[in-house]
Order: structure tokens, then sequence, then C-alpha cells
């Protein structure tokens, strides 16, 4: 319990040490100080919604490519069924033939299903890589502003 007591003590006495040697703040350090943040703000607003904006576009993005990929695996489905039917009305002599062709109908359905999902994939993924480079620009920029800030607060302060 002493320990804590002189710690927070050292901590008081210490901090109104500091409080004291700052020097009083001139005109143009408050007004330096409030453009400071002012921009600041604004930049952290603008990297809110450039990352909002990213956002929706990977969101948009993965929709469409469900999309579709859902009317790829129907489309092959109907082709295959189409394809199943042509079997069962073919002739008896007929059947081997018409069997070789649905198959060969099916698989080709699938392929072209399968080609679409990964074209799907690959837009979804490039809307997430551009979405992430501009969140990291967006980021970028804030930094700059704020260090922008600090530099213009800290010569306003030494005139």
């Amino acid at each position: 319990m002493n320990k804590l007591l002189a710690t927070l003590i050292a901590t008081l006495v210490t901090g109104a040490a500091f409080a004291q040697a700052s020097a009083p703040a001139t005109p143009a350090v408050v007004k330096a100080e409030a453009k400071a943040e002012k921009a600041v703000a604004a930049a952290v607003k603008s990297e809110a919604k450039v990352e909002a904006k990213a956002d929706a576009k990977v969101e948009k993005a993965e929709v469409k490519a469900a999309e579709e990929k859902t009317k790829a695996v129907t489309k092959s489905a109907d082709t295959k069924a189409k394809a199943k039917a042509d079997v069962a009305k073919a002739d008896p002599e007929d059947k081997a033939k018409a069997t070789a062709k649905a198959e060969k109908a099916g698989a080709n359905a699938d392929a072209k299903a399968d080609k679409t999902a990964i074209k799907a994939d690959a837009k979804v993924e490039t809307v997430k890589t551009n979405a992430a480079a501009d969140k990291s620009v967006a980021k970028v920029e804030t930094i700059a502003v704020k260090a922008e800030a600090k530099a213009d607060v800290k010569a306003a302060g030494s005139k």
C-alpha cells in the first residue's frame, strides 16, 4: 500500500512539474492545433469512407460471383437433365449412342460451370486486392495528414 501511495504521489508531482514546465499556449499554437485537429478529423473521415466503399465493392462482387456460379450450376443441371431425357426417349438400338452423347454433354456442361466459377472467383479476388490497395492508400494519406498536422503545430510553437 505504501509503495502504491508513493508511486501515485511521485506521478502527481512529476505531472505537476511537467505541466508547469511547458510553455503557455500562444494564439498561433492554439490556432495551429485547431487546424490540425480539423485536418486529422477530415482525413480519418475520408479513410473510413474509402474503407466502407471498398468493403461494399467486395460484398457486391461476392454476391455477383455467387449468382453467376448458381446460374452456371443450374444451367449444367438442366443440360444434363435434357440429355438424360433424350436417352430415355431413344430407341433401344440407339441407347448406347444416346448415352455416350448425354455423358459428353454432361461433361461439357460441368466443365463450363467450373470455368464460370473460376472466372467469378478470380474477379472477386481482383476486387478484394483493389479494395485492400485503396484502404492502404487511404491509411497512408491519413498518416501523412497526421504527421503534417503535428509538424505544423510544432512549427507554430517555435515562432
